[in-house]
């Protein structure tokens, strides 16, 4: 080692790091890059899910082996990734800048006619000019910048367990907070502002009840193929590639049971089968009479297209399969799911917003939170509680309501509500008609007048506790007394 520093003419390295590489049986005089170990410690990850490993690759390909792979392991410091992340920041600029210019040539592209000598020697220049110009492309947001780091983060902590290094930097990187999307319900104002101005209150919209009542009717108007799909999304709460993968094996007709053990994952454009998400993610859900009988329709219209292909017929072994029963694509399905929306009318929702809808149903109908958890598998109920709780706005308006109510106040100390003087008119006009009437029947009946208006306050009064009881509720967000909007007990016809 002496020699090799001699001839370098580099610092004599540090004693105790010496002495503790020599420990670990480590070289004393090669010394291992960051790119070096990121590719060393990627191969080892041995039982790491392909979706999962192909994103720790991207991380290490594109942003970290460019950025810092060049820097010996052990002299990589807090200084070098925040100037890595200070790059990745201005290469967002320059992508989005290039991102206008291209999107502004486009537009323009499209303004000019088609017809005419000038107008073509225009359009032509432009074609080249888009041509020359970079690929439209994606930022590396907070999210993603977020990742990298845990990426780095995770694979420093390796060398640090194998005595390569002493010190993560990657620890003690900060960055610019990511904060999850909020759900939020489509109320009749945000319907309405999405309407006059085309955006979306936020990335995460979810349906009221009433809405996913209309889809659903809409689907079976329709004679929507994949109508027992999108229901049993809507009230189980699937993910996309678990309902894609869902096998005829997996049902229990009997039991009333779908186990949950594969799914079908986009790796780009291919399609992937492997165990669900996380270990949770492999569970057994029950399903309702009213499922089970839609499923029941949905394997005798697939066992009709079975006969109508005859030998064509791809035997995939799906319970939800194409015409042709070969697979669904999870691509495919989120592109339909989205022309199926556009063509309902309803305000746009993504096709996993669909699990939002189930557990705001299942939460209003004053389900355990434990169970909805196990429904949608989760690997714990804080995880449903914090994402699915928020979207509930009943259940808020009702906990303040409750909270409200547990002090005592004086009427003088409530705000007097404001009446429409036309509503005291009538009022007055149908008390004195009353009093009227009362006074007559006590000449006839010989009762007296305070005998017959204590009836009539009686009647009054059981009158309108009926009325109460007989109101068509919709969703309540309360454990006592919870009730969920019926939806028509429609079916397609096999």
């Amino acid at each position: 080692m002496l020699e090799t520093v001699a001839a370098s003419k580099d610092p004599i390295p540090n004693y105790d790091e010496t002495k503790r590489k020599f420990a670990t049986g480590q070289s004393l005089t090669q010394h291992m890059t960051v790119g070096e170990w990121l590719e060393l410690w990627l191969d080892g990850k041995k039982a790491l899910r392909k979706k999962g490993k192909d994103r720790y690759e991207v991380d290490i390909r594109v942003h970290l082996i460019p950025r810092i792979g060049h820097i010996r392991l052990d002299r990589l410091t807090v200084a070098h990734l925040d100037e890595m992340f200070a790059g990745i920041a201005e290469t967002n600029i320059e992508i989005n800048d290039a991102n206008i210019l291209r999107r502004t040539a486009v537009d323009e592209l499209k303004l000019i006619p088609w017809k005419g000598v000038e107008n073509r020697r225009r359009r032509k220049a432009i074609k080249e000019t888009i041509d020359a110009m970079p690929p439209f492309r994606r930022i590396t947001g907070v999210a993603t910048q977020h990742h990298i780091k845990a990426t780095l983060r995770a694979a420093l902590n390796v060398a640090i367990a194998r005595g390569s290094i002493i010190f993560n930097a990657a620890a003690h990187v900060e960055l610019e907070a990511h904060r999850r999307p909020k759900a939020l319900v489509w109320t009749d104002e945000r319907i309405a502002e999405w309407l006059r101005t085309g955006i979306k209150p936020s990335p995460v919209m979810v349906w009221t009840p009433e809405h996913a009542g209309q889809f659903l009717d809409f689907l079976a108007d329709t004679g929507e193929r994949l109508y027992g799909l999108f229901h049993l999304i809507t009230f189980r709460g699937l993910r996309r590639g678990e309902a894609c993968g869902l096998r005829r094996t997996d049902r229990n007709r009997a039991g009333g049971t779908l186990t949950i053990a594969t799914q079908l994952v986009q790796d780009g454009w291919e399609v992937i089968e492997n165990a669900p998400k996380t270990d949770s993610g492999e569970r057994v859900i029950d399903l309702d009479e009213y499922t089970d009988e839609i499923l029941d329709d949905q394997a005798l219209r697939q066992d009709g297209e079975h006969l109508s292909y005859g030998e064509a017929w791809i035997d995939s072994g799906r319970l939800f399969t194409m015409p042709d029963g070969s697979f669904i694509h999870p691509g495919w399905l989120t592109d339909h799911f989205e022309r199926l929306v556009e063509l309902s009318g309803l305000p746009p929702i993504r096709l996993h917003d669909l699990r939002h809808v189930a557990a705001s149903l299942m939460l209003a109908a004053g389900v355990d939170i434990k169970i909805v958890s196990e429904t949608l598998g989760h690997s714990e109920s804080r995880i449903t509680r914090d994402i699915y709780q928020p979207v509930m706005p009943k259940a808020a308006r009702d906990a303040a309501e409750a909270t409200a109510a547990m002090v005592p106040r004086g009427t003088v100390r409530r705000p007097e509500a404001a009446v429409d003087p036309r509503v005291e008119q009538v009022a007055q006009v149908a008390l004195d008609h009353l009093v009227a009437q009362i006074v007559e029947a006590a000449e006839q009946d010989g009762r007296t007048v305070e005998q017959l208006a204590q009836v009539a306050l009686a009647q009054l009064a059981e009158r309108t506790v009926d009325a109460t009881a007989n109101q068509d509720g919709h969703t309540t967000a309360t454990h006592e007394g919870a009730k969920i909007i019926a939806f028509r007990p429609r079916r397609i016809p096999a």
